[in-house]
């Protein structure tokens, strides 16, 4: 199963194509969980219960894309080390990550445990749907360790340049959950918890099946019994390159959450719109959100090889292919969300409140083609610091104030609160574009751009 790739040789475009479309697949596949969860739970349960998964899995997003951020340390750490042909220390990188994630898997499974009816607090849930947000996110932290486990093995493979083994995984996985859904919420009538034991059971076999595959593999890497220990340095480069990308996406994360708390407080049927919105955008930006993880592992090998030209080279042909994408799903969004709410919800009060949130979303399918694909290509070169500072500036001077302000209007509507998250992307695309051209200039006055 020698299914990981050099980035470093052949052709730029048809190689990133090949390594994003699995990504892509496995992502799907991912936001089936959450989708699977909420459609089966629309369609036998109640507004409430909508509410309830939607607020619960929107909190249970924000833990794991904080995992996912930190993975990146180890992608780009290890993408790094194999393009510079060091195999021992990548192995002594994927070592000590493990001894770190372990870590994390026991601090989050505490923490969400225990702060449960106080995340759904600040979430504003609707007073029907607040037992069932508790009971939701009580039953997922009780699985984070499963979560931690399948970003950790996923950073792992992107690393090595292997997007194949984490589609397998995740299809599977995804294959479960819905079967577990129809079972304990469509058979048993367990509604809100059945959605939450079929999604960390499915988790737990996708843990299972990566383990099981990985050793049949033939690895990039030397991993020696030695290297699983808490190396300070190697942690501390891990952390590094993964915390502010962590940060910076909790941040993020928490902005929308101040969204779905607004959407809450305006009453059960705009929550359950906005939740079912927000499931749907995790399709819509699915084509941007692979670029950007294929871009990172696709630039930390060139950049270990010195190969700034063919990096660059990535990031303009990722833009341009992820924009087609974005043409298409932001059509659809605008014109066709009350076809795509309907999948998630029977309704009409609820599809109409989606549809109305989902057109603002039209508008960032356009421009996160832009944005993903260049906070890919800055993680994949090392500058996380920097895809930090543009993501809180963004939040912060954009996203966050335009709901805020939203919320404070008389006739303000759930298109207008949508409007927060493309006039935060505007903000980060500028941003990025100069920090690009100043990075650009720096490499070509120092002599340091070589083919």
């Amino acid at each position: 199963m020698e299914t990981e790739q050099t980035f470093t040789r052949g052709p730029i475009l048809s190689t990133l194509l090949k390594f994003a479309l699995p990504v892509l697949l496995a992502l799907l596949l991912q936001a089936m969980y959450g989708a699977v969860d909420l459609q089966v739970v629309g369609k036998f349960g109640t507004a409430a219960d909508i509410s309830a998964v939607s607020t619960g899995s929107q909190i249970m997003q924000t833990v794991t894309i904080v995992i996912t951020g930190l993975a990146m340390g180890i992608t780009v750490l290890l993408g790094q080390k194999i393009g510079e042909d060091r195999p021992e220390e990548a192995g002594a990188a994927v070592g000590s990550g493990i001894c770190l994630f372990l870590v994390v898997a026991v601090a989050a499974t505490v923490a969400l445990e225990l702060a449960a009816p106080q995340l759904a607090m600040l979430m504003h849930a609707p007073a029907d749907a607040f037992d069932g947000t508790v009971e939701y996110v009580r039953i997922c932290s009780g699985g984070a360790v499963f979560i931690v486990a399948y970003n950790l093995l996923g950073s792992i493979f992107r690393g090595i340049g292997d997007s194949r083994v984490p589609l397998i995984t995740v299809l599977i996985a995804c294959i479960l959950n819905i079967g577990g859904d129809l079972l304990l919420v469509g058979g048993f009538g367990l509604n809100v918890a059945g959605a939450a034991i079929a999604t960390v059971f499915a988790q737990a076999m996708s843990v299972a099946l990566s383990l099981l595959l990985i050793r049949g593999k033939h690895l990039a890497f030397i991993l020696r019994r030695q290297d699983i220990r808490f190396n300070g340095a190697i942690i501390g480069r891990i952390l590094k390159l993964g915390s502010p990308v962590a940060l910076q996406d909790l941040l993020v994360n928490i902005t929308f959450l101040v969204i779905i708390a607004i959407a809450n407080s305006m009453g059960t049927i705009p929550s359950a719109g906005v939740g079912v919105a927000e499931k749907l955008c995790a399709f819509v930006m699915l084509v941007p959100s692979a670029y950007m993880q294929s871009m990172s592992a696709f630039v930390a090998q060139n950049i270990g090889a010195g190969l700034e030209t063919r990096a660059r080279r990535a990031l303009l042909y990722g833009v341009l292919s992820s924009l087609m994408a974005g043409l298409l799903m932001g059509w659809a969004a605008f014109f066709h969300g009350d076809v795509l709410a309907g999948i998630f919800a029977d309704d009409p009060a609820v599809i109409a409140a989606a549809w109305e949130y989902l057109k603002a979303y039209a508008i960032d399918c356009l421009l996160t083609s832009f944005l993903f694909c260049f906070v890919g290509f800055f993680n994949g070169c090392g500058q996380t610091l920097f895809v930090m500072a543009q993501g809180m500036v963004g939040a912060l001077g954009g996203r966050l104030p335009v709901a805020l302000l939203v919320s404070r209007a008389a006739d303000s509507s759930l298109f207008h609160l949508g409007l927060a998250t493309p006039a935060s992307t505007v903000v980060q695309i500028f941003l990025c574009g100069i920090w690009y051209l100043r990075r650009s200039h720096r490499l070509n006055r120092l002599g340091l751009i070589r083919k």
